[in-house]
C-alpha cells in the first residue's frame, strides 16, 4: 500500500512539478526508511537513471530547458518517495513541520 501511495506522488508530481516542491517530513519513521531501500533497490534507481537521462536529452535545446530542469527535480522524489511531502513552492513547510518547529 505505501509503495502504491508513493507512486502516485511521483505521478502526480511528474505530471505538474511547476510551483511544487518536494520536503522531508520529519514524522516519518523506520518503516518509511525500510520502504526506501526496498523502493530504492527495486525501482528508484531505474526511476532517477530515467530522469537524468531525460533531463540532459531535454537541456540541450533552449525550449526544452524547463522541462529538463524539472526532470532534474524529480529524481530525489524517485530516489526515495517515501518520507516526503509535495507542497507549493510558496508555502515550504507543512503544517506538520510548522507545528513541530514552533510548538504551536
Amino acid at each position: 500500500m505505501p509503495f502504491g501511495i508513493a507512486a502516485f506522488r511521483i505521478g502526480v508530481y511528474a505530471l505538474w512539478p511547476f510551483g511544487y516542491t518536494a520536503v522531508e517530513r520529519r514524522d516519518a519513521g523506520a518503516p518509511s526508511c525500510i520502504g526506501n531501500v526496498l523502493w530504492l533497490v527495486l525501482a528508484g534507481w531505474w526511476l532517477a537513471l530515467g530522469h537524468i537521462a531525460t533531463g540532459i536529452a531535454l537541456c540541450v535545446t533552449i525550449i526544452g530547458i524547463p522541462l529538463g530542469i524539472a526532470n532534474f527535480k524529480l529524481i530525489p522524489v524517485s530516489l526515495l518517495p517515501l518520507g516526503r511531502e509535495i507542497v507549493r513552492t510558496d508555502q515550504p513547510f507543512t503544517a506538520a513541520a510548522t507545528t513541530q518547529r514552533t510548538g504551536w
